[in-house]
C-alpha cells in the first residue's frame, strides 16, 4: 500500500501538488480578484510579495507568492545579533575537517538535548560553501525535548530547509499554515519564511531527525527520462499547507505589551527582533513559494526486472540541480521497502567510489548493506562517504549476498534508509568530528578488515 500508517494522528487539512500555483484564504473574500496589489486590499490587509527567485527568473524557474496579511513583515525594530551561548550557531562557525575517511555515528542524544527546543536542537555535522554567495549545503542533526516558545518564530535567509523526521512528530506552524510531520514524512521549508515547531508524541515529548539546508536554488522533482511521466515521487502526493492565520497585533502601549521574538538565520549567524504583532497573521495567499510535505511511504520505487543492480539516482525523492547538467547540489535519496528480483546479480549496492558526497541516516528498522560491525548503522545515527572514499557492503552482509539463493526477496521491510548526495566536498564541523562523541571508532576497520579473497588466478587454474 503506497502511504505509511503513523502512529501520531493528522490534525491539518492540505492543498495537493507540488510546483502546483496554489491559492488559499482562512476568510471568506481576503484574496483580490485578478489582482496582486489593489489600492485598498480586501478586508483591510497589506498585499506583501514573498519571491523565492529573482524577478526575472524565467517563468518554469520562478517562484513567488502573493501574502494578504493584517500587517506587513517589515513593521518591526531593527535585528540585532544574539551574543549569548549557542551551540547550534557555534558549530556553523567551527573549523571544518576535509577528511577522505569514512565515517559513521551512533544515534545522536536526547538526553543532552531535553531543554532545546527545535531551533536550539539544530546541530551542523557538516558542509561545503558559503550561503553570502548562495552556494552550498549544510548538513544538520537535531534533538529537541520542548516546543518553541509560544511567541517565537524563526527563519532562515541562508536557505530552504528539509526536515527528515526520525523519531518524534513536529507541528510546524508558518506563516501559510500548518503541517504535522512525522517519522517517515519530510517537509520543506522556503528560505525566508517564518514558523515555529512544537512536539508531538505518544509519551515522551522529544523529536529527533536530520536536515539539510540548500543555499542554492531550490528543491524539485528529478525528471524522469526513460523512465517515462509516472514513477518515484508523484507531484499529486506532496502536500501543502492552507491558510491558517491568528489575530494577534497589540501594536500600541495601551494594547498591553504583545511581543514576538522573532529570529533570523542570516550567514550563519542567529540575530532576533521583538515585534507587537503575530507573523501568523497571513488570512490569504496565492503563488508557487510554499511550504510543503510529503509521505516517504508513497514513493513509486522502480528497479530492474532482469539482471544487475540499478544506480541509487532512481531511488531520488528531490533534487536541486547545479549550473551543470546532470549534476545536483543536493539529492534527497531514500531506500524503502523494494523487491529485488535481478538474476545472477549481486543485489546489494556494490562497492564503489563517487565523485559525489554521500551522507545516509537511518529513519527506522535495517539497512540491507550494513548487517554487521561494531556499533553498526541504527536508526538515528548517519554515516558520510565523502568524494572518492571506497565504501560498500560490510564483510558479513556481502559473503551472505554472495552465497544466497537468488530468488525474488522483499527487502527492508520495515525499513528506510536515506542519503543526502551532494557534488560538493564537504568538510566535518568539529562538533561533528569530536565534540558530539559519537563517532564509531574503527568504522572502516570493523566493517572491511578480513574482505575475504575469492580470487581465482594462475595458482588455482
Amino acid at each position: 500500500m503506497p502511504v505509511t500508517t503513523f502512529s501520531i494522528p493528522e490534525k491539518y487539512e492540505y492543498l495537493i501538488g507540488l510546483d502546483s500555483y496554489h491559492q488559499s484564504e482562512a476568510h471568506p473574500g481576503a484574496l483580490p480578484l485578478a489582482q496582486n496589489s489593489p489600492q485598498k486590499p480586501p478586508l483591510g490587509l497589506y498585499a506583501e510579495k514573498l519571491s523565492g527567485t529573482a524577478f526575472t527568473a524565467p517563468r518554469h524557474e520562478n517562484k513567488q507568492t502573493w501574502l494578504y496579511r493584517i500587517l506587513p513583515s517589515c513593521a518591526h525594530p531593527p535585528f540585532e545579533p544574539i551574543t549569548a551561548h549557542n551551540e547550534a550557531v557555534e558549530t556553523q562557525h567551527e573549523k571544518r575537517h576535509y577528511i577522505p575517511n569514512q565515517l559513521r555515528w551512533d544515534p545522536f542524544d536526547h538526553d543532552e538535548q531535553a531543554e532545546h527546543d527545535f531551533v536550539d536542537g539544530l546541530k551542523l555535522v557538516a558542509g561545503a560553501g558559503d550561503p553570502t554567495l548562495k552556494q552550498g549545503i549544510g548538513i544538520y542533526v537535531y534533538a529537541c525535548g520542548r516546543d518553541m516558545k509560544p511567541k517565537e518564530a524563526y527563519s532562515s535567509a541562508d536557505g530552504d530547509l528539509l526536515i527528515v523526521t526520525q523519531e518524534g512528530g513536529l507541528d510546524i506552524r508558518t506563516e501559510f499554515g500548518r503541517m504535522v510531520v512525522r517519522p517517515m514524512e519530510i517537509a520543506v521549508i522556503p528560505r525566508g519564511v517564518k514558523y515555529r515547531v512544537g512536539i508531538l508524541g505518544e509519551e515522551d515529548k522529544k523529536a529527533r531527525g536530520y536536515a539539510l539546508e540548500l543555499y542554492q536554488g531550490h528543491f524539485q522533482l528529478p525528471e524522469l527520462g526513460p523512465i517515462g511521466s509516472n514513477g518515484l515521487a508523484n507531484a499529486r502526493d506532496f502536500q501543502v499547507p492552507t491558510a491558517d492565520f491568528e489575530e494577534d497585533y497589540g501594536a500600541t502601549a495601551q494594547e498591553g505589551r504583545n511581543e514576538w521574538s522573532i529570529k533570523v538565520k542570516f550567514n550563519n549567524g542567529l540575530y532576533e527582533t521583538v515585534q507587537r504583532h503575530s507573523p501568523f497573521d497571513v488570512v490569504a495567499w496565492h503563488g508557487n513559494y510554499y511550504p510543503f510535505k510529503y509521505d516517504l511511504g508513497r514513493f513509486n520505487t522502480i528497479g530492474t526486472i532482469s539482471y544487475d543492480h540499478p544506480d541509487p539516482s532512481i531511488f531520488t525523492v528531490l533534487t536541486a540541480p547545479s549550473e551543470k547538467v546532470g549534476t545536483a547540489v543536493a539529492d534527497f535519496v531514500i531506500f524503502p521497502p523494494r523487491w529485488l528480483v535481478g538474476e545472477d546479480t549481486f543485489r546489494p549496492p556494490w562497492y564503489h567510489r563517487n565523485t559525489m558526497s554521500e551522507f545516509m541516516g537511518l529513519i527506522q528498522g535495517g539497512y540491507d548493506a550494513k548487517k554487521g560491525g561494531k556499533g553498526g548503522f541504527v536508526p538515528g545515527g548517519a554515516s558520510l562517504h565523502n568524494v572518492m572514499s571506497g565504501h560498500g557492503p560490510d564483510r558479513d552482509s556481502y559473503e551472505g549476498a554472495r552465497e544466497v539463493e537468488l530468488k525474488p526477496q522483499k527487502v527492508g521491510e520495515g525499513s528506510c534508509a536515506f542519503m543526502f548526495e551532494s557534488c560538493l566536498m564537504v568538510g566535518v564541523t568539529e562538533w561533528g568530528l569530536r565534540r558530539c562523541r559519537k563517532v564509531q571508532e574503527g568504522y572502516n576497520k570493523h566493517s572491511w578488515e578480513g574482505v575475504q579473497v575469492h580470487w581465482k588466478g594462475r595458482a588455482n587454474q
